[in-house]
């Protein structure tokens, strides 16, 4: 018997971003296919043990070792969309002509250096 799965129509608020908005949809729709997927071998290894094809300690462990390689994948992902996504905002701020974070930090420590060296000629005169 298939599951009815309620479907909660979002309205985007006028000014946000689509971008921002579709990676949102599309993490929440991640995330609510792993705690599908989470239940449906909850009830796998629940259905094993009520059988006596394994034991409730060895399904415990089993559900342990998936609950923790989901939770590393996770973060895999999450350390490739973070990655992905600064590399598009670089993309999108080069293309605006706006200088990034480490434009203005390599800018600033030039002007420290030349600084130095104002001062090393003042100091010489």
């Amino acid at each position: 018997m298939a599951e009815k799965i309620e479907v909660e129509e979002e309205v985007v608020a006028e000014g946000s971003n689509p971008f921002v908005e579709g990676v949102r949809r599309v993490l929440l729709a991640g995330v609510g296919a792993v705690s599908l997927a989470q239940d449906e071998a909850e009830k796998f290894v629940q259905k094993l043990i009520e059988k006596g094809e394994i034991a409730e300690k060895d399904g415990r462990s089993l559900l342990n070792d998936l609950a923790e390689k989901r939770k590393q994948r996770a973060q895999e992902s999450g350390k490739r969309v973070s990655d992905e996504l600064e590399k598009r905002m670089e993309g999108l701020l080069n293309r605006m002509n706006i200088p990034t974070k480490s434009d203005i930090e390599q800018l600033s420590q030039k002007v420290a250096e030349l600084t130095k060296k104002i001062d090393t000629l003042k100091e010489q005169k």
